[in-house]
This record gives C-alpha cells, structure tokens and sequence, in this order.
C-alpha cells in the first residue's frame, strides 16, 4: 500500500471539503458578539452520514436531547447553531424552539427538517428569542467560504475563532476533513462548554464513522480541561458527504488506519487550540503521563494535573512549585508507587525514582514562562501512557465569570 499523506491546509476550515458551505448573521441573541455573528448554519449540499458525542452532565439542552434523537438515523444534512442562549433547563418550550430552529434551516436550504440539527451556547436557563431568529435565519447566505462566519458566529467567551482542515492523499485516493470548534471555559473531560462540528467528503460507513469519531474524541476533546465544570450544550458532530468518491471506508478497509489517524490529528489540533484559548488564560500547559499500568489511569492522572488549580496557578505565576503536579497525580486514582516517579519539566529532571534532583530552579522558571509549558510524569509501572491540555489560571478568569451575565 503506497504511503499516504496527511496535511494541513493553509486557511483551511470546515467547509473545505467538497460539497459543504455555511454562512451566518446578526441575529441580536448575543448583545456583545465578539464578530457581530451569532447564528450560522453549515450546510451539505448531498445527504451526509452523521455520528455524534454528546454532554455527559444529565443536565442537557434542548438542542441535545433534539439531536441525540435524530441521529439514530446517522443521517444528516445540515446544521444550525446560535451563541448567546444555550435553550437549556428551558423544558417543553426549549424543545419546541430547538426544533422550530430546525424547521427553519430547513426551509431556507430546502432540506427536510428531521434531517438538520441544532447547536446552542450561552446563558442557561433563558428562553431563545425566536422572533429575532425567524427574522434573521432568512438572511443567512451560504457559500463554500462562509466557514469562517460560522466559526465567529458559534464564539461566546471565545477571543479567536478555531478552524482547521487536513487534505488527505494516497495513490488516486483523495479526500479532506475539515473542522470548527468553539470553546473557552467551563471545559473538562467528557466534552465541555465547546461544540466541534467536523465535515468530510469522503466515503465512510455509518459504523466505523461512529466507531473512529468516539476514539479521536477519547484522545482530544476528553482530554482538555480549563476549569474542571462541564455543561449541558456539547456536541462533537461529525459529517461524512461521499463527495470525494474514494472506495468506502469500513473497519478493516485499506483506508480505515488513513482516515483514523487524520481525524485524530485535526481533533487534537482543535482541542489543543480550545486550552490555549481558556478563559484568562496566558499559557497552554500539555501534561503527558506515560508508564501507567492501563490507559484509563494515564488519562486519570493527566487529566488531574492539567485540572489542578494549584498546578494552574504556580505555572501562571512561574513558581517553580513542582511538587504540585506530583501530589496531583497522587490524589488522581490512578495506580502510583511514590518511589518509582520521574518528573520533568520541559526537559528538566526534577524527581527521578521519586528523589529530587539537582537542578535549578530557575531553569524551571524559565520552563513555566514559555507559552507552552509540556509536564511529563513518568509513573514506571506499565506502558500506557496519555496527554491532556489545559492552561494556567488567571484574575482575568474570574473576572471574565463574575461578569457574565452583566
């Protein structure tokens, strides 16, 4: 089998595989949208497969419970998506509205209604101003490059809109993913405050789509962390068209490992840029735990580190406090034996064999004040190993959450 290529596209976004356009508009939903968007719809222009991950808070949104119905089907065309209202804890009117946003989309792109789905975000608890969106959906036009006004119109505390897409060739086989997120705080594993919304034209079976959608999440999206709160709006959606025309991709199939492996890098890249992106945040911290005696405790113990708020706060403030990142990992579930630990701080070896090393503690400072701060634990006891993002903690964070509603 010839070897396949994997790139990212320059400005690439989700409507960069064939047959997919989206387009947004003011709606009035959102009194401060950061762009002046704050209602989208993502289109494809054939009948797509569809899989999904959903919120595991058992509060869930209207637009939630909505989809996770219709996607029994694992059928799809098109989505739409608001910021600035989450239409949850909203009872039978919220379902009501969600699917009304549904029927709306629909008839502006001439598609059936059960076959589109909803996204919303924002204040829990507040019903959708549905006037405003009955107006404002018919001036939503769609085009191969209005991927961007979607990305910018689904933003809440979001300050940078996250897109991306990868082109994928092997032989005559060519097919692209393309990818939007959004997401900033009231992040953690098990999805968060963040919708992504991926886009393929390849050819993939229902199955396998389902089947490679939950293993790209289970090490990208869950595995991010800003601030350790989950919410009722999460969605990671992803949308399959055919467009590309390449031999169908199942399990077991030439092109199964080809499409796992772009999937799982654009999936990475988003999560990657929803931490570098947390409320407040100055830094994107990347916590790698490897010698865990079963991939579940090496996700356990990374996810604890990157949630800590002492970890967080002593790489805010460059306090070469390393002994927080070990007690995380103790109090983390995950099996440990104190005395076998390494730990390193970029590349410095602060504890080896569970015994402080000689090192200087400004080389770590140094470390804590980069951008991009990579931790690694090494717990010697098995193979497993895993990776989580978050970020540090700022004043800026509880500023940004006591304000708001106001």
């Amino acid at each position: 089998m010839e070897k396949a290529k994997i790139e990212f596209i320059p400005g690439g976004i989700v409507t960069s595989p064939q047959g997919f356009c989206a387009g947004a508009t003011y709606a009035g939903i959102k009194k401060r949208a950061r762009y002046n968007l704050d209602l989208g719809i993502l289109f494809s222009e054939e009948p797509c497969v569809a899989a999904a991950m959903f919120t595991t808070n058992k509060v869930k949104s209207a637009p939630v419970m909505l989809n996770q119905e219709r996607l029994k089907t694992g059928r799809a065309v098109a989505l739409i998506a608001n910021s600035g209202c989450a239409n949850s804890s909203t009872g039978e009117p919220g379902l009501a509205d969600a699917a009304e946003m549904a029927a709306l989309a629909a008839q502006a792109i001439g598609a059936e209604p059960e076959d589109v789905l909803v996204a919303s975000t924002g204040v829990i608890g507040q019903p959708l101003p549905m006037p405003l969106i009955r107006e404002a959906v018919r001036h939503i036009a769609l085009s191969e490059e209005g991927g961007h006004d979607f990305a910018r119109a689904i933003m809440t505390t979001d300050t940078v809109p996250k897109e991306a897409a990868v082109a994928v060739s092997i032989g005559d086989t060519k097919f692209t993913i393309g990818g939007v997120a959004k997401g900033s705080g009231m992040i953690h594993p098990n999805l968060a405050t963040m919708f992504s919304f991926l886009t393929t034209d390849a050819v993939v079976e229902l199955q396998f789509l389902r089947s490679a959608l939950h293993q790209a999440v289970g090490i990208s999206f869950n595995m991010v962390s800003v601030d350790g709160d989950t919410s009722p709006s999460d969605i990671v959606l992803l949308m399959a068209n055919g467009r590309a025309k390449n031999p169908p991709i199942s399990a077991g199939s030439l092109l199964a490992g080809i499409f796992q492996q772009a999937l799982n890098q654009i999936c990475i890249h988003l999560a990657k840029a929803i931490a570098r992106d947390g409320e407040g945040a100055t830094k994107l911290i990347e916590v790698t735990i490897s010698g865990a005696v079963s991939l579940d405790d090496a996700r356990l113990a990374a996810r604890t580190v990157v949630t800590s708020p002492l970890v967080k706060t002593a790489v805010h403030g460059a306090d070469p406090n390393w002994g927080r990142i070990l007690v995380a990992v103790g109090r983390s579930g995950a099996d440990m034996e104190q005395s076998k630990v390494d730990l390193y701080i970029g590349d410095i070896n602060v504890l080896k064999g569970g015994r402080p090393q000689q090192y200087s503690e400004d080389s770590v400072v140094q470390v804590f004040s980069q951008k991009e701060v990579p931790i690694r634990v090494d717990l010697n006891l098995g193979s497993a190993s895993a990776t989580a993002w978050g970020c540090d903690l700022s004043k800026e964070y509880v500023t940004i959450n006591s304000q708001y509603m106001t």
